[in-house]
C-alpha cells in the first residue's frame, strides 16, 4: 500500500508550488493581444517587478527560462572578445560561464568549489591586478541553486568600489528573488536576472532582466544586438508586440499579475522573513538528524545558506533511495543533487535538495520534514532524534 494518494508536494527548487490563485488566473480563454486589458495589465507588471528587485531601474521580460535570461543579459552589455570574471560556487555559476563562452566572451573562472561562498578579497585582488580594465563584468550567482550557497553581493560591490574597477556587477537571482533578501540598487548591482518559476510562483517560461543606467549605457555603445534579446524595444516599446519580441505570453502574464499581487499584499520584507524562519526550521531538523548519522548540510555557515533551497548529502546511494521512497510512499518529491557528484560518488546518489521557495508555509515544511523522518526510519538510514521537535519549536517562535 502507498500513502502517496492525494495532492503531491513538489519540494524541489523550481518549478515551485503554484498557488491556486495563480492557476485560476491562468485558466481563461485567450485574450485580445492588440488592445484592451492585456495591454494595461502588462504596463502594470513592470513597476511591480521592479519593486520585488528593489530597483528604480528598468526590467525587460522575455519568453524563456533562466538560461535565456543569462543570454539576454550578456547580449546587451558585452560583445565577442570582451572578458568577464566569473566567481563560481556551483553548477549554475559554471553554466553562466559556458553561456558567455558560447557568445565569444573570454571567461576567467574563479572556482570556489561547491561548499564555500565567493571570497570577495580574492576577487578584489584579481580586480586590482587588472590595471588595463580588461574585465568588463563580474558574473556571479546570488544563490547557486545546486549548492544552495548564498553569496555576499554587497561584498563584491565593495571589491569593485575599493579597487576603482569599472566592471559591471551582474547577478543571477533566479533562485533567490522573492525568497532571499536582495536589494539591487542598495547593493550596487548593475544587472540582475530572474525567472518566473521559483520565488515568483508562476510556471516556467518567463525570464526577467533588470538593469540600471550604467548597464544601459553599455548597451548604447554596442554596434549590434540580436533583435530578440535586445532590451531596448522591450523597455521602450512603440507597439505592444515589442514588449515580448512577438506574441505575448498571455496566460503567464495573468498568472504573474496574481503572483505579484500576492507578494506585495504580504509585503516583500515579510516574504523574506517567512522564508528565513522556515529555512531555519529545516536547518534545525537537519542538524539534529546529522547528529546520529551521515546527513549533512552542504553549507556550514548559516549566513551563507539560501533561504529558498537547501542542499544536503547522505552516504551514497541513500540520497537517491530516500528521494525514491518519499515520492512513492508519501507524495513528496525532493530535488536531485544537481552538479554535486564527485569522485567518490560519480552518480551523485548521496546528494539531494529541499526546495522551500515561494508559495510555502509552516505546515508544508513541517509535513515535508515529517515525511523525510518517515523515510529515514523506513529505510533504516541512521539519523539523530528530536528533529521534528526542534523544527516545530523554530516555527512556534513566530
Amino acid at each position: 500500500m502507498t500513502l502517496s494518494t492525494g495532492r503531491p508536494y513538489l519540494a524541489i527548487p523550481g518549478p515551485s508550488v503554484m498557488p491556486d490563485a495563480v492557476l485560476q488566473a491562468m485558466h481563461r480563454a485567450a485574450p485580445n493581444i492588440y488592445e484592451g486589458e492585456l495591454l494595461e495589465l502588462t504596463q502594470g507588471l513592470i513597476p511591480d517587478l521592479a519593486r520585488v528587485a528593489r530597483t528604480n531601474g528598468q526590467v525587460a521580460i522575455y519568453i524563456c527560462n533562466g538560461h535565456g535570461a543569462w543570454e539576454a543579459s550578456l547580449s546587451n552589455v558585452l560583445k565577442s572578445g570582451d572578458k568577464v570574471l566569473v566567481p563560481s560556487t556551483g553548477w549554475f555559476g559554471h553554466g553562466w560561464a559556458t553561456m558567455a563562452r558560447g557568445l565569444g566572451i573570454e571567461v576567467e573562472l574563479m572556482d570556489f568549489g561547491k561548499s564555500s561562498p565567493v571570497d570577495a578579497e580574492r576577487v578584489a585582488a584579481t580586480l586590482k591586478a587588472d590595471k588595463s580594465h580588461e574585465i568588463k563584468a563580474i558574473l556571479t550567482t546570488h544563490v547557486d541553486t545546486s549548492s544552495s550557497i548564498r553569496n555576499d553581493i554587497p561584498a563584491l560591490r565593495d571589491a569593485l568600489d575599493t579597487t576603482g574597477h569599472p566592471a559591471l556587477l551582474m547577478v543571477d537571482c533566479i533562485a533567490s528573488m522573492g525568497c532571499d533578501r536582495f536589494e539591487m540598487d542598495n547593493w550596487g548591482v548593475d544587472v540582475a536576472v530572474a525567472a518566473s518559476q521559483k520565488g515568483f510562483m508562476v510556471p516556467p517560461g518567463l525570464g526577467f532582466v533588470f538593469f540600471n543606467g550604467k548597464a544601459a549605457a553599455k548597451r548604447s555603445k554596442l554596434e549590434r544586438v540580436s533583435a530578440y534579446w535586445d532590451w531596448n524595444p522591450r523597455t521602450n516599446p512603440e507597439r505592444f508586440v515589442q514588449y515580448f519580441g512577438g506574441t505575448a505570453p498571455t496566460h503567464h502574464l495573468y498568472g504573474l499579475r496574481t503572483a505579484l499581487d500576492m507578494i506585495h499584499d504580504e509585503g516583500v520584507e515579510v516574504v523574506w522573513a517567512r522564508h528565513e524562519q522556515l529555512a531555519s526550521a529545516i536547518w534545525a531538523a537537519c542538524e539534529k538528524w546529522g547528529q546520529g548519522g551521515a546527513l549533512r548540510l552542504n553549507v556550514d555557515d548559516p549566513y551563507y545558506r539560501s533561504r529558498a533551497v537547501t542542499s544536503l548529502s547522505l552516504s551514497s546511494p541513500d540520497g537517491t533511495r530516500l528521494r525514491s521512497w518519499l515520492e512513492q510512499n508519501t507524495g513528496v518529491t525532493l530535488g536531485i543533487g544537481l552538479g554535486m557528484a564527485n569522485r567518490t560518488d560519480p552518480e551523485g546518489d548521496g546528494f539531494f535538495r529541499f526546495g522551500h521557495m515561494g508559495h510555502v508555509n509552516a505546515h508544508m515544511v513541517l509535513g515535508m520534514l515529517a515525511s523525510v523522518q518517515a523515510g529515514l526510519t523506513a529505510l533504516e538510514i541512521p539519523h539523530g532524534t528530536s528533529a521534528l521537535e526542534v523544527a516545530a519549536a523554530v516555527v512556534a517562535e513566530g
